[in-house]
């Protein structure tokens, strides 16, 4: 093996190996385990929570392959509907000036298969940077023919069922993309506006109790009350139960408006009074169903103002109303329109006040435009009878949250259901199989000819397709059967489906995973009828954060690419990409500044292994995860660590007798402890895989290989490889080759590169002829190795060195001198281990001799320390210069004193606790523990050299 360990000349060129020669396929045999991948967006590149969830999946995936399932790891992209046109529409316009309406709808169509097939796989490359074991041969896309089908599918069957149906509705309306947009599409960003107060004049001469005329309704929107249809006061407000049931004549239009009591209005909240526009706010929407309210539409599609109002019922149906605009504001943007309606109040004498408002306004996370909330005909889905079925899976345990608290989360979005917009107004999608005829009767079928033959409607009639396409989410509502290929009884589908775990974040549980859970419970049954889940087990991950907790963003330039931290960056690149999109230049210029501070060499190239590690071993249930370069850099080492001890493994098997072949063998103390050591391992690291614990499983393979095997089983085989007979020579090589070998199985499906390299060149040691470490079983607790006499000799051996180790460490005294060692107390059993060990003792604690004190010797002045009842003592005289190393601890006091006056200093500043982030505050938090621990160990050494 070469000396040093370089990811950059392994990867790459195994991962193709393993392509080409099918090893991620479904080997056929065995219990079925499927994934199906959350489908990432085409036009997306691979970010760090990516990388986080596919790493937790291929583990996943590598490690039932290993045991012997017939894995399928499911890959396939989303079409991406908003995202793909932009995309497009702004390549359309900077290479050829045109937009997508200049090229027509087909053609724009064609371009943007064009476009995917030619720049649309760059995430699909980057999984395989990663290491992901997906099945390639069975990439899915969300528009291709099979998933097209498959929408087509559901659409019509769900409409037959009368559970979609068009009406007109209130969506968040996005005004630059002209499409409705979900949920998750809006970001709302907290703004500093303003309320205004408007005074609403009294119909009929009546008055308050106080004797105005008038009203006052507070608003941050006053360009919808050209909307209004009732002012809302709390029923319980005794300042205006007088008024309920009576009108106010609303400004400007002088529209008679009725005055309702609902509790929407707060009492405590400004004057109590709440102006009702059901057509533009959502919860005026709810409050104006409660008492049938017309809602009146005032904004066309570019969120400008009509020429006159729209009236409509809460069904749907247009309704007559009297809702003129007056003819100055016809036209106007929404925000000119504001300021034109605010100067006619006060013009009117009608503006009580302003006052300033902090507010949380929603804007297209595409196109950065506040959203308009909008009456527009839109299809939806009745999704409360589908709900039912779903929720019950979660409450039966047919599917399992883990963490278990986002159950609740789950149950919270069910109980509230609301039917779903699955419309959207644009052109790359899966365009609504819904016909209509010049009379504007609609028709829904699979195809034109379906809807002509089935509704008996002529040739010469004509019919015009639907415009609007579906929402992204239908289609991957449906992911985990399409892509088996339902609507077809297909093997894969009976084989497959179920899945058994679903990686995925919070944020989507409801947008994503429950829609995911009521279709596929609707439309797929085993074979006595009942509804079958999309998978057993919903796996939720955290946010991850970067170093100071923030949420990673382009606009805050705290983004990191996980390709960066395999193959590494400059500083000037990373400079770059981090600032070259940004419009503000006070922005870049921040970010550039931070970005140099932070990473002043820029990334080191770390590899894939130390990067899936990192991800892995911080991957705590549900919780948000803090970036740390360090961690980062620290499982570098931990992969350069097993590098050099499987180097020194072979250089002392390879071309040796390792027992495999027969012969005697004698296995030493540590090859027994080792060998135990590493079964519990494996019983712990299955374990915690199995309860989906990749924090305590990276610990675990950790803690084992560093600390056990790298720094004490190799420690301890020395004696016996340069001064054993043959046959503990060969117990010893045995043993080496056994745990190594079983090592690099277990941790295969965290580390896939470096665990294959190695493994090709130790398998042939333990007579495995065998092409690829992927397809061999993953190591099975036993029992019968677990020698636990053995182990708990070798642990006390363990203890007498590192006992030996410290008081040469405190007491300073070099590690090549050999000492002289008395004990004190030494009960049978130590006489016992002292025998059985002195050569690993002699040699790995350096030992001129050991001298057991009877119980009325004298003990010289000594440095102590205990193994158990044991007390270990090295004479000090003649050992160290007490002067010279009473001034060293002084220095090294000296020192830690200052270190902690600075801590607590910071630490008892209330404007820097109150203001440092939370990350800052716990790093000074663990510097103070530091300096106080390295105080207390440099009095006790000071007081143990004083007493010499």
């Amino acid at each position: 093996m070469d000396k040093t360990y370089n990811p950059q000349d392994i990867e790459q060129s195994l991962y193709q190996g393993w392509e080409e020669k099918g090893y991620f396929k479904p080997s056929g045999k065995g219990d079925a385990y499927s994934i199906m991948i959350p489908p990432p967006n085409v036009t997306g590149s691979l970010h760090m929570g990516h990388a986080f969830q596919d790493t937790i999946m291929d583990t996943l995936t590598r490690f039932k392959r290993m045991q012997g399932n017939n894995t399928l790891w499911q890959v396939g992209t989303d079409h991406a509907g908003i995202a793909t046109q932009m995309v497009v529409e702004r390549k359309l316009a900077a290479e050829e000036g045109k937009t997508r309406h200049e090229l027509g709808r087909d053609n724009f169509i064609d371009r943007i298969w064009q476009w995917k097939n030619e720049s649309g796989g760059t995430i699909t490359k980057q999984l395989r940077r990663l290491g992901a074991s997906v099945d390639w041969d069975r990439e899915r896309f969300t528009m291709d023919e099979g998933l097209s089908e498959a929408v087509k599918e559901v659409f019509v069957r769900l409409h037959k069922e009368d559970l979609i149906y068009r009406g007109k509705r209130l969506v968040n309306w996005d005004p630059k993309l002209h499409t409705a947009i979900s949920d998750l599409e809006v970001e709302n960003k907290d703004k500093q506006g303003h309320m205004w107060n408007l005074r609403y004049p009294l119909a009929d001469g009546l008055t308050t109790k106080d004797g105005k005329d008038y009203i006052v309704v507070a608003t941050t929107r006053p360009e919808t009350m050209l909307g209004d249809t009732g002012v809302a006061v709390n029923p319980n407000d005794e300042r205006y139960q007088d008024l309920i049931g009576k009108e106010v004549l609303l400004p400007i239009v002088n529209r008679r408006i009725p005055i309702v009591a609902d509790e929407h209005a707060d009492m405590e909240k400004g004057t109590g009074c709440v102006k009702i526009t059901p057509a533009h706010d959502f919860n005026d929407n709810e409050v104006g169903k409660r008492h049938q309210l017309p809602m009146i539409n005032i904004f066309n599609k570019d969120a400008a103002v009509l020429t006159a109002g729209e009236g409509y019922t809460f069904d749907g149906k247009p309704q007559e109303i009297d809702a003129p605009i007056p003819e100055r504001f016809h036209g106007l943007d929404r925000f000119d329109a504001r300021k034109a309606i605010v100067a006619e109040f006060e013009e009117l004498g009608l503006l009580e006040k302003i006052e300033d408002h902090s507010l949380t306004v929603p804007y297209g996370d595409r196109s950065g435009v506040v959203i308009e909330p909008l009456l527009t005909d839109q299809w939806y889905v009745r999704v409360a009878p589908l709900a039912e079925p779903a929720k019950q899976a979660v409450a039966n345990g047919d599917i399992k949250f883990v963490p278990a608290q986002y159950e609740n989360m789950y149950n919270a979005w069910m109980n509230d259901i609301q039917d779903w917009c699955i419309s959207r107004q644009l052109w790359w999608g899966h365009r609504i199989p819904a016909w209509y005829d010049a009379e504007g009767n609609v028709y829904v079928g699979r195809s034109e000819e379906e809807v002509r033959s089935e509704n008996n409607i002529a040739a010469d009639v004509a019919l015009t397709q639907d415009e609007d396409v579906l929402d992204t989410w239908f289609s991957s509502a449906l992911w985990t059967f399409s892509t088996q290929g339902w609507p077809a009884q297909t093997e894969d589908l009976k084989v497959f489906h179920p899945s058994d775990v679903l990686v995925t974040g919070f944020d989507i549980i409801f947008f994503w995973v429950a829609r995911m859970i009521m279709m596929t419970m609707h439309f797929i049954k085993d074979e006595d009828g009942k509804p079958q889940v999309p998978f057993k087990t919903v796996y939720v991950t955290g946010l991850i954060r970067d170093e100071n907790g923030d949420k990673m963003s382009k606009s805050k330039g705290n983004v990191l690419d996980p390709i960066d931290m395999i193959d590494g960056i400059d500083l000037e690149s990373l400079v770059t990409k981090r600032t070259s999109n940004l419009m503000q230049e006070k922005v870049a210029a921040k970010i550039e500044k931070n970005t140099r501070k932070t990473f002043e060499n820029g990334i080191e190239a770390h590899g894939t292994d130390a990067l899936r590690f990192t991800l892995a071993a911080m991957a705590s249930t549900g919780r948000d995860i803090n970036w740390d370069m360090s961690r980062l850099e620290g499982y570098r080492n931990f992969c350069n660590k097993l590098w050099n001890a499987s180097r020194y493994v072979l250089m002392h098997t390879e071309e040796k007798d390792c027992g495999f072949n027969g012969g005697d063998m004698q296995l030493s103390l540590a090859d027994r402890w080792i060998l135990g050591q590493f079964q519990n391992t494996v019983k712990t690291f299955t374990d915690h895989l199995d309860n989906y614990r990749f924090d305590l499983a990276a610990n675990t393979i950790y803690e084992f290989t560093w600390n056990q095997f790298c720094d004490w089983y190799l420690e301890l085989t020395k004696p016996v490889l340069f001064k054993g007979n043959e046959a503990e020579q060969r117990g010893t090589r045995n043993t080496l080759v056994t745990v190594l070998e079983g090592l690099l199985r277990l941790m295969h499906p965290l580390t896939p590169y470096i665990t294959e390299t190695i493994w090709q060149r130790v398998a042939p040691l333990a007579n495995i002829n065998a092409d690829t470490i992927m397809l061999q079983t993953f190591p099975q607790f036993d029992e019968s190795q677990v020698d636990e006499s053995a182990m708990a000799d070798l642990e006390w051996v363990k203890q007498f060195i590192v006992a030996i180790r410290n008081i040469r460490g405190e007491m300073d005294i070099s590690p090549n001198k050999p000492l002289d060692v008395l004990l004190k107390n030494a009960s049978d059993e130590d006489k016992r281990r002292l025998e059985e060990n002195a050569k690993f003792l002699a040699s790995l604690a350096k030992l001129e001799s050991t001298t057991v004190l009877a119980e009325t010797d004298e003990a010289p002045a000594s440095a102590t320390a205990l193994v158990g009842g044991l007390e270990v003592l090295i004479p000090m005289a003649g050992l160290i210069d007490v002067e010279a190393e009473l001034a060293r601890i002084s220095k090294q006091l000296e020192k830690a004193e200052k270190g902690l006056a600075q801590v607590e200093k910071k630490l008892a500043n209330e404007k820097f606790v109150n203001n440092a982030p939370e990350a800052v505050l716990a790093k000074e938090k663990e510097k103070l523990a530091e300096y106080s621990e390295a105080k207390a160990k440099l009095l006790e050494q000071k007081t143990k050299i004083e007493s010499l």
